[in-house]
């Protein structure tokens, strides 16, 4: 026989269930919530996740070589900078250097940590499969990081 509270439960595990399948279904906006870019080229960050890969490669083919470009972001503490070194091979990325621009010191350990941890998350992906969202902590430095990597990409071409 079956009590209210064993159909409660019954209901409750088919909604999760019904909800996890419709959550799976959704197009993911990961990568385009990330980062938001304004017309003066700032950006602002809003992901929360490690490490977001595009869904579709624009698989353009890249020179190999090292290519350098500074991005930047919107902090709490107002416009802020980053400075990205990526060095290609085989269109994939074989090494990674940030040089941080940091306006106070918040800035300058999240930059930090976001220095810190970047290599461990893109070298050896390939260069249109990367979109960072947070490293070490740090989110909104990524806002920056991709912008420059965008800038990277076409010079790369």
């Amino acid at each position: 026989m079956t009590t209210p509270l064993h159909k409660s439960i019954l209901v409750g595990a088919a909604g999760l269930t019904l909800a996890g399948s419709v959550a799976a279904c959704a197009p993911s906006t990961q990568a385009s919530a990330a980062q938001s870019s304004t017309p003066q080229g700032t950006s602002t960050q809003a992901g929360a996740g490690k490490l977001a890969t595009t869904g579709s490669s624009s698989s353009g083919s890249y020179k190999d070589g090292t290519y350098s470009a500074d991005g930047s972001y919107t902090s709490p503490n107002g416009q802020e900078t980053v400075g990205v070194q990526l060095t290609l091979s085989g269109g994939s990325i074989s090494g990674v250097d940030i040089t941080v621009h940091p306006s106070n010191p918040n800035t300058k350990k999240f930059q930090g940590e976001f220095k810190d941890g970047i290599a461990a998350q893109i070298v050896g992906k390939k260069l249109d499969d990367i979109n960072v969202s947070k490293v070490a902590g740090s989110s909104l430095t990524s806002g920056g990081f991709n912008q420059a990597v965008e800038t990277i990409k076409s010079e790369a071409k």
